[in-house]
């Protein structure tokens, strides 16, 4: 037979035999065919672990035999390394509790414990998916538990490293590019000169504050929810059970997670994901400014600005020969437009909390952890296959640099704003240097001049 009967309170339901979810996830494949979207395979793992964790801690208060717990732990383990990700194919817009996931995770541990034990998948003999591996437990404190838990985790294994890792490349070339002054431009025009190391130090700053921002905002993310079951006061758990788990937690992963001071608030709002949310956007931000700025400054070859070269990395145009464009700035720029939009869903969810409970959980954490993973991603492809490959275009930059009409600000104080604009304006309608005009108006001599208008004496304080 290709099929098996699998139980739950709403009666029997047909699961193929090759599944080991159950009935709770089979009535949800039915009705919730809704798009493609399916949980990260980090929280899935993540979920897993917490399930590792309560069946370890329910073994030690006695709430269920060492046995159980001994398999629940075993067949957990092969969904965190990932042996078991064909198992959970349940799409994110569900019940807003995730109570389906949650189950389907209890009915993979379930099956997949039993058959470890020698029995039969469906039977819920010996382990129970409810009674043992859902022990102490509520979809309502077990979901936003692992919300956390699968953030904190992405955060420092993937996305922290990712930013370090374009900010140094930015580091380097700052300290390599210290001393080669350009012009400087705001609003779109001419400015005074800085160097092309101050400019992409701005872009080290930005990143490493907008990675101070995201790792205090994930200071709220280490409480946890466990232990707060169904409302929040803790009914069917263990008295010692929140903080026996958050222990536990804490100890398998090596973060510093706590028991929620207030389960009530951890159930019923998810302002810490919220947050967090709002700095993935501060570090999308940082991120378009940076890439925008790369593409601005290679814009040419002949028709842009073209201070600077990167990498060549494929053909840019179907009908223009040759033509190569800033493909690494335009993918990333992008993840960021999708990151904005994932914080304002964030953001209108997190508000959605009625009463004790919040029922837009799924929708939050999976744009959390979108988010996460599209800038993990873009920040290294952009490093790898763009940042890494900047070089200044030493005659473009001089070339601009000389003929910057904004140099004239070192003669301000001087010869006063008022003459300096006048040279300014006039050099431009003229077509001429400034030098020339502050000659033809005797406002210095050559000197003077020479001595007072250096580029490379701009890009810091000066004494007069």
């Amino acid at each position: 037979m290709n099929s098996r009967i699998e139980t739950d309170s709403m009666g029997e339901i047909e699961v193929q035999n090759n599944a080991y979810w159950g009935a709770q996830t089979q009535r949800s494949l039915y009705f919730f065919k809704i798009g493609g979207d399916h949980f990260p395979a980090e929280f899935i793992h993540a979920y897993a672990l917490v399930k590792s964790c309560a069946a370890k801690v329910n073994a030690e208060l006695g709430l269920i035999s060492q046995e159980v717990a001994s398999l629940i732990e075993r067949a957990a383990l092969d969904i965190q390394e990932g042996k078991m990700d064909s198992q959970f194919p349940l799409v994110v817009w569900q019940t807003g509790s995730g109570t389906q996931t949650n189950m389907n995770l209890n009915e993979v541990i379930s099956n997949r414990a039993i058959e470890l034990a020698g029995g039969e998948k469906g039977s819920k003999k010996p382990v129970h998916p409810n009674d043992h591996v859902n022990c102490g437990q509520s979809t309502n404190d077990t979901f936003p538990t692992t919300m956390h838990v699968a953030t904190v985790l992405m955060a420092h294994q993937q996305l922290f490293p990712a930013i370090e890792r374009l900010a140094k490349t930015f580091e380097k070339k700052s300290q390599a590019f210290e001393n080669i002054v350009k012009m400087g431009r705001t609003h779109l025009q001419d400015a005074t000169p800085l160097t092309m190391g101050q400019e992409m130090s701005a872009w080290v700053y930005q990143l490493r504050q907008a990675q101070a921002g995201l790792e205090s905002a994930l200071s709220q993310v280490y409480e946890l929810a466990a232990g707060g079951t169904a409302v929040g006061t803790g009914l069917n758990a263990h008295p010692d059970y929140h903080r026996m788990i958050a222990a536990e937690i804490s100890r398998v992963t090596g973060e510093a997670f706590v028991s929620g001071k207030n389960k009530f608030a951890l159930l019923a709002g998810h302002d810490a994901l919220v947050t967090f949310s709002g700095a993935l956007n501060t570090l999308a931000c940082a991120f378009m400014k940076i890439a925008n700025d790369v593409r601005w400054l290679a814009s040419g070859p002949r028709g842009g600005i073209g201070e600077i070269s990167i990498a060549e990395n494929e053909p840019g145009s179907s009908i223009m020969p040759g033509k190569v464009n800033p493909t690494q700035a335009e993918a990333a720029t992008m993840v960021c437009c999708q990151v904005m939009g994932h914080h304002t869903a964030v953001t209108v969810a997190g508000s959605q909390g009625n009463f004790q409970l919040n029922v837009y959980m799924p929708v939050m954490i999976y744009n959390v952890l979108r988010s996460m993973r599209l800038l993990t991603d873009a920040l290294d492809s952009f490093n790898e296959h763009c940042a890494q490959s900047i070089e200044p275009n030493k005659t473009r930059l001089e070339e601009l640099k000389n003929k910057s009409l904004m140099l004239v600000t070192a003669l301000a104080p001087y010869i006063g704003y008022d003459k300096a604009a006048y040279v300014a304006k006039k050099a431009h309608q003229d077509g001429t240097t400034l030098k020339e005009v502050v000659l033809q108006l005797n406002l210095m001599s050559e000197k003077e001049f020479d001595q007072r208008v250096r580029a490379e004496d701009m890009v810091h304080p000066k004494k007069r």
